[in-house]
């Protein structure tokens, strides 16, 4: 049985829809991850099952039963915000332990708590300090504490590390994900942040204008992005999208410019004659003579490799390219790309064509899309 389902749920302010009919199911301990940018409705989403924002319609249940009209107390869920909301005149264990006040639990009771979850954290030495005494890490972990004492059934977490310096959301994804290991409580996490989602989501829903985009494994969201706008946001870099004529006659995608890149038609039996937009990743890219030429425009250093930046076609294109070689802004490039790494999409709605699939994915592997976004520095 799913601990969360969503059906068909909706959020308008007055005429204006946020939320366009979202369904999903989310099992029992399972780690959802919802990723997109500013303003895509995720935290509205993740609002709407905690009971802070009403829905306008649909359906959200919780172990099987309809919240929709119950007090966010009601639902059996604990919510870390993006700002830590902590009391700045009690101690760590006072805000750790105040929820257990307010419903009355005795104190002994509550103390044993408190040094429970301050262990699992690693808490113990900060419990007399307050908020202003910690860092920031420190304070997002006491955040974490307060609503882990509460034994909720689901986590709810609204861009926690977004206020950390880099190194700490490092730190912190290794703690939050140590956490669900160690408890399975079912955690719903919404963030911007790709690397976030990558690194910790056993699914992740990517959200894009208030609809769902795809909901899948890291590795499926990376490997088969089902929209041009899944395969540009997932991916650091995003993977190079071109307008092109399929020839599925030929066997070959015609560029702008006349040039022509060879497809695997047996691997793309819906694909017609006409306009589609071809994709591959930066890594799938090979500089190589005598292949589609353009120019070069700029590079990104990333220590033992660079992202190389050019143009083909009157479209900017990028490479991952190992190694110390240097480019001169304007010098003649050339590149190729392997038929099997190229991805098509249709050129009006953006959807992914039906593929024919030759090996069947290795389920829950995340370690090739993770690696890709991550870039390697020497």
């Amino acid at each position: 049985m799913s601990e969360i389902t969503l059906r068909n749920v909706r959020k308008s302010y007055g005429k204006n829809e946020v939320v366009h009919g979202v369904d999903l199911d989310i099992a029992t301990g399972e780690f959802i991850v919802i990723l997109g940018p500013s303003g895509c409705g995720k935290s509205t989403l993740l609002r709407m099952v905690a009971g802070l924002e009403a829905i306008t319609t649909g359906e959200i249940e919780i172990g099987g039963r309809v919240v929709n009209r119950l007090e966010p107390r009601e639902r059996g869920c604990a919510m870390v915000f993006q700002n830590y909301a902590l009391y700045p005149h009690m101690t760590v264990a006072k805000n750790i332990g105040y929820s257990l006040k307010i419903a009355g639990i005795p104190r002994a009771e509550r103390d044993k708590r408190v040094q429970e979850v301050a262990k699992a954290l690693g808490l113990e030495e900060f419990l007399e300090r307050r908020p202003a005494q910690l860092s920031g890490g420190q304070r997002q972990r006491v955040a974490m504490g307060r609503a882990m004492i509460r034994a909720p059934k689901v986590f709810l977490y609204d861009e926690p590390l977004s206020n950390l310096d880099a190194r700490l959301r490092v730190a912190m994804r290794v703690e939050i994900r140590k956490l669900h290991q160690r408890l399975s409580t079912t955690t719903l996490f919404v963030t911007h942040d790709q690397v976030e989602a990558m690194t910790l989501a056993d699914r992740i829903v990517v959200m894009n204008k208030g609809v769902v985009e795809q909901v899948g494994t890291p590795a499926e969201v990376y490997q088969k992005p089902q929209t041009t706008y899944v395969a540009g946001f997932i991916g650091t870099p995003g993977m190079n999208l071109i307008d092109v004529t399929a020839d599925p006659d030929k066997g070959v995608l015609v560029l702008s410019d006349g040039q022509q890149i060879a497809y695997d038609c047996a691997q793309w039996p819906d694909v017609g004659y006409g306009p589609v937009t071809a994709g591959f990743r930066a890594q799938a890219v090979r500089l190589e003579p005598g292949c589609i030429s353009g120019k070069f425009d700029f590079s990104e250093e990333l220590g033992s490799a660079k992202l190389v930046h050019g143009t083909f076609a009157g479209t900017a294109l990028i490479a991952h390219v190992a190694g110390a070689r240097t480019f001169t802004p304007g010098e003649p490039l050339c590149f190729a790309v392997d038929a099997t790494d190229i991805h098509l999409f249709d050129a009006d709605s953006g959807r992914r064509f039906n593929e024919r699939v030759r090996d069947a994915p290795i389920p829950g592997r995340k370690a090739e899309a993770i690696d890709a976004l991550i870039p390697k520095v020497a």
